[in-house]
């Protein structure tokens, strides 16, 4: 499986680490300028702190580097490009990915490494860097509970007198200076590139307050100061950026388990030039070769996508497909990098390796997934780039009301900093990737690949889901069960000659067919002229005579004998001359789950159809066996036109998501307006489709529009509360009824509440919807 994502095939795409990024303006605002470069199209993640960015020919990754740097932003390229790899300056240079987990890990920044040309105020912004987030947060901590007793309690009042202001003063201007830095070097930053972001009005309203106090200090004002207002802020804000980077990287959790799931080394056969003895060599698994043979011993991991060609084992697969009962396997059968040998020593043949494996290609599935915007967030991202100068000017026109209305500059000032400090865009810029983030992990641990946000509006909307039967239903592996000859003919010479002309096939029902010839060591005989009648059947001439393998249109006539022989599976015909000779009857076992995920459907408000090329009565046996109305069997479809069958759904008025796993089911997953591939499918299925479900098991498409409509109404709830927060919190605070340490406190609380909402999708069970 190597699901991919289309683009125009001259345009190539990048992904980009960026740093300095604190809020949805700064987000909206790289995006913003990316796009405006002729061919690019950008979509900027604040919670992953990652820019996928689609570009033509004559546009390179370093320029659309020099893009963010002139935005005020860090960029580093990822995806393996060492020699193409660039970073602004003050960034690092080595691999992102490292950085990412040391800053999300621990909480604090990369090393920063300045070439020789640094200004000096990269080299300042790189020495104040070099101290922790958490650090920073418990130095604030410290120094802002004294402050809040000085400024609040009487008695110190009493104790202190004139000395207590200036005591405030030097406990307080470590907290607003130090470990208010962050705040201040981003704000001074995109000041110098005529921007502002949410550290703008967090830096000014804390400068304000910070400084109005100073000047008063020093000039001997004996009211109120505001010195633990700069003090509270600050904290709380750091607790709270603190706090959403630990619930961001619980929420990437899962897709770091996917990137850690493969092995690291592997035991490889190598034959001695000399001796010509075989031997094993312990190597690193990026230098594992397509075709080598490695050895896979009890409790080790597959180290790559492979066929056993000697041992019998049974592979733990839940941490790649969700799958929870162990598989047997042995020689012939492929086994996916990543799964776990429970027991027995395994001999494996590398088929895929590096990117081209299944691990490889789920795991960039669920990349491009989180870095992706679902359409709901495109509202939140128009007005988070108008969102910061209106509360500047909104801001200023609160000082200035207060103070023309009679009042005194410290309740102006009051009311002013307040403004600044509640209106946060954080939370708006967090409502989608955070749910995004968390809703694809739970997803990959449970099988389920949700190609892009996008896709999530469109499982609101389904109300109709249509089946393949074979391989989606049942279990894709056919068994002949009967061989009916006509006349004189015998039961061998009739599967002799039917398999004879399925060798050439790859149809399942062909598979069947030959598999139950060689089992019963009947030799085939040799071919000429073979015709695949797709949908139909086979043609081939066997000594001079042409035989005809498939359905019964395919012949003049059908002796009566054989006519009925189609009651237990789906039959074929043997015959030549135009007259059908024997019936053999292949039978698809169903899923042992398939009945209970029809139960599972119709509880999420959907209508399942079965849609088949076999005949009616197989078709309606199965129908009856998973519990689908016998009207919603749609029987005898050529493969051609299952896509024209899906269309004339919708054409009814219906939204229609389509489940299959087969080459002819490629154009009806591209038809419907929501397409499930499983992931045990052919390539073609899979790229076809919106969802890709790598356990086979028709309970992962419940789990997956259950899942996709879960992560859709988080958004929305994130949305709503983000809006709502400042609909409410900024009037408020323009009018005074909000304190500017509650107003602190207030803005770090929404962007904590809208990550520890969307954490609540890791949660998800499969019976929620």
């Amino acid at each position: 499986m190597t699901p991919s994502t289309s683009t125009r095939t001259t345009d190539q795409s990048v992904d980009l680490a960026i740093g300095g990024m604190t809020c949805a303006s700064c987000s909206a605002r790289i995006e913003r300028k990316l796009n405006k470069v002729d061919g690019v199209q950008a979509s900027v993640n604040l919670a992953t702190e990652k820019a996928h960015v689609t570009f033509p020919g004559g546009v390179t990754p370093e320029d659309l580097v020099k893009v963010v740097q002139q935005t005020g932003y860090t960029a580093t390229i990822l995806g393996g490009q060492a020699s193409a790899r660039a970073s602004a300056t003050g960034a690092t240079g080595a691999p992102a990915h490292e950085h990412e987990h040391d800053a999300h890990d621990h909480g604090d920044p990369a090393p920063v490494q300045l070439p020789d040309d640094a200004s000096p105020w990269a080299r300042a912004d790189a020495w104040m860097s070099r101290a922790s987030l958490r650090t920073r947060a418990q130095v604030a901590v410290a120094l802002s509970i004294p402050v809040v007793l000085l400024a609040m309690v009487p008695w110190f009042h009493h104790a202190l007198g004139g000395s207590r202001p200036w005591i405030e003063l030097v406990l307080t201007t470590p907290v607003a200076v130090w470990a208010g830095w962050p705040f201040h070097r981003a704000a001074a930053i995109n000041a110098r590139h005529g921007a502002s972001t949410m550290d703008t009005l967090v830096s000014i309203g804390v400068s304000a307050a910070y400084l109005w106090s100073v000047v008063a200090t020093f000039g001997g004002f004996t009211g109120h100061l505001y010195f633990e207002v700069a003090a509270v802020v600050i904290t709380f804000l750091l607790l709270g950026r603190l706090a959403e980077q630990r619930a961001r990287t619980s929420g990437r959790s899962a897709l770091t388990s996917l990137i850690e799931l493969g092995a690291k080394d592997v035991a490889v056969q190598r034959i001695d030039p000399t001796s010509r003895a075989t031997h094993e060599v312990r190597i690193p698994v990026d230098q594992l070769q397509v075709g080598e043979v490695f050895v896979v011993r009890p409790g080790e991991k597959v180290a790559t996508d492979g066929v056993v060609v000697e041992g019998r084992s049974a592979l733990d697969r839940s941490l790649v497909t969700g799958e929870s009962v162990p598989v047997e396997v042995g020689p012939g059968d492929e086994v996916t990098g990543g799964t776990v040998n429970t027991h027995g020593r395994l001999l494996v043949r590398a088929t895929r390796v590096g990117a081209d494996t299944t691990l490889a290609g789920i795991t960039r599935l669920v990349e491009a997934a989180q870095t992706g915007k679902a359409p709901v967030q495109r509202l939140a991202d128009r007005i988070s780039a108008v969102f910061v100068p209106a509360v500047l000017v909104i801001a200023a026109l609160t000082l200035i009301g207060w103070l023309v209305t009679g009042h005194d500059v410290t309740a102006a000032l009051s009311a002013a900093v307040s403004v600044l400090v509640v209106a946060c865009p954080c939370a708006l810029g967090l409502a989608t990737p955070t749910a995004l983030l968390a809703g694809t992990g739970r997803g990959a641990e449970l099988g389920v690949l949700i190609k892009g946000p996008e896709i999530l509006e469109s499982t609101r909307r389904v109300d109709t889901i249509v089946l393949d039967k074979t391989g989606t239903l049942t279990t894709g592996t056919a068994t002949l069960t009967s061989v009916v000859p006509a006349g004189r003919l015998t039961a061998t010479a009739a599967l002799q000659a039917a398999a004879s002309v399925e060798a050439g096939s790859e149809h399942p029902i062909a598979l069947a067919i030959v598999d139950a010839a060689q089992r019963r060591g009947i030799e085939l005989r040799p071919l000429t002229d073979f015709v695949n009648l797709p949908g139909s059947g086979a043609r081939a001439s066997i000594k001079g005579t042409e035989v005809t393998v498939g359905r019964a249109a395919l012949f003049d006539s059908v002796p009566a004998e054989l006519a009925g022989a189609d009651s237990t599976g789906t039959t074929v015909y043997v015959g030549w001359g135009g007259v059908a000779r024997a019936a053999l009857t292949v039978s698809d076992e169903v899923r042992t789950t398939s009945r209970e995920a029809i139960t599972r459907f119709r509880e999420l408000g959907l209508t399942p159809y079965l849609l088949t090329g076999d005949n009616s009565r197989t078709a309606a046996a199965v129908g009856q066996q998973v519990g689908i109305d016998p009207q919603h069997v749609l029987s005898d479809v050529l493969p051609a036109d299952k896509h024209a069958a899906i269309r004339a759904l919708e054409e009814q008025g219906k939204v229609v998501a389509m489940v299959g796993d087969g080459i002819n089911d490629a154009a009806a997953l591209a038809q419907a307006d929501l397409g499930l591939a499983m992931g045990t499918g052919t390539d073609v299925a899979i790229d076809s489709a919106d969802i890709v479900l790598v356990r086979p098991d028709l309970l992962a498409v419940a789990d997956a529009i259950g899942l996709s409509r879960r992560t859709l109404r988080i958004i929305k709830q994130n949305l709503a509360w983000a809006f709502g927060y400042n609909l409410v919190a900024i009037p408020l605070a323009v009018f005074g009824a909000l304190n500017p340490m509650v107003s602190g406190a207030a803005m770090a609380a929404s962007s904590v509440i809208v990550v520890l909402n969307s954490l609540r999708l890791k949660a998800f069970a499969r019976r929620d919807g």
